[in-house]
């Protein structure tokens, strides 16, 4: 397999400069084109086909967020990584409903970059792992508001997406982060019919990819 290939997108020029370095430095990436702008960065996106976009969200022309959504509808192949000082919760969820396959904060060491690129590449969600903390205590408090507006009594949801028990197990397993080969060896299944599971979670789910698989995974209570 050759380079993942990479394309950045950020505006600062400083901070655009330092990640350049490093995408540079990496071992199986190479940094293909960068872009000031979110405009410029669905254009080169549409014209190189990269296998990975590492996307800021505050940008001009257009935000990072509408970037990716666009990038999505257009049926792309690329994988987005948002790349970001943000975590506030509106820019959080708004990034993975747009159709990000990951969030990563700025101040990550460069091998933490580079795993999580890797990881996205491979189809395996990945979550900054302060980004993952707000997504739990996120859904913690809607589940204390919800026992609250019943009187205190816990309400477990259940599986309301027709998922089987093969299936649940997959999910499992990819909210833990597995690759769908990790995936058929932790099972002791096919590749292929890991992959088939997958395949079938992500459509009974709604899901985009496996970030949003493992969102609703846990905002549903499926794990």
């Amino acid at each position: 397999m050759g380079d993942i290939r990479v394309l950045l997108v950020e505006d600062h020029t400083m901070t655009r400069m330092g990640l350049s370095l490093v995408l540079s430095q990496a071992q199986g990436i190479e940094l293909i084109a960068e872009a000031e702008d979110g405009q410029k960065g669905v254009e080169l996106a549409k014209q190189l086909l990269p296998d990975v976009i590492l996307m800021d969200i505050g940008l001009p022309v257009i935000d990072g967020i509408e970037a990716t959504r666009i990038i999505k509808e257009t049926g792309l192949s690329s994988k987005i990584l948002m790349f970001t000082s943000r975590d506030s919760e509106d820019d959080v969820f708004a990034s993975l409903a747009s159709g990000a396959d990951g969030y990563v904060m700025k101040g990550v060491t460069p091998e933490q970059l580079q795993n999580a690129i890797k990881a996205v590449n491979e189809g395996t969600a990945w979550l900054d792992p302060a980004i993952a903390r707000l997504v739990l205590s996120n859904i913690q408090r809607q589940d204390r508001a919800s026992a609250q507006a019943n009187n205190g009594t816990d309400i477990t949801k259940i599986n309301a997406y027709g998922l089987t028990d093969r299936e649940l197990d997959v999910l499992n397993l990819i909210v833990e982060g597995l690759t769908n080969v990790q995936i058929a060896e932790r099972l002791v299944i096919a590749k292929a019919t890991a992959k088939a599971h997958v395949h079938s979670i992500l459509q009974k789910l709604y899901a985009e990819n496996r970030t949003q698989a493992t969102i609703t995974a846990l905002k549903e209570r499926l794990v």
